[in-house]
């Protein structure tokens, strides 16, 4: 089973599991400010659920790669839609600031 390594959790899932779903089931916090009332609850249009992932995910579908093309967002970064992200071997996950998550501070790393 993958293991996700997030804000000092370590939390198995199943192969192919939405990224999004695990972190809320396991108590992560995943929006910054206003966005934990204010998002679009997964359907990929809003982008606050922004986070670096780093390990073995799905490819970047048409949804991620269209909202993260907009800004406050850039299609360059490394960021990506947790909302579209599905899980396929084990990764760690940080998150930034901002409203979107798109900002340069570190919130929480994988250890905490």
């Amino acid at each position: 089973m993958p293991k996700i390594l997030a804000q000092g959790k370590t939390i198995e899932c199943g192969q192919r599991s939405n990224l999004r779903t695990i972190l809320l089931q396991n108590n992560i916090d995943l929006y910054n400010d206003g966005a934990k009332v204010i998002n679009c609850r997964g359907i990929g249009s809003c982008g606050t659920c922004t986070v670096k992932v780093e390990g073995k995910v799905s490819a970047a579908n048409w949804r991620d790669r269209a909202r993260r093309s907009l800004p406050p967002h850039s299609p360059t970064t490394d960021l990506r839609l947790t909302c579209e992200t599905q899980v396929l071997g084990d990764v760690k996950v940080t998150k930034f600031d901002g409203f979107w998550g798109q900002g340069s501070r570190i919130v929480w790393t994988p250890k905490g």
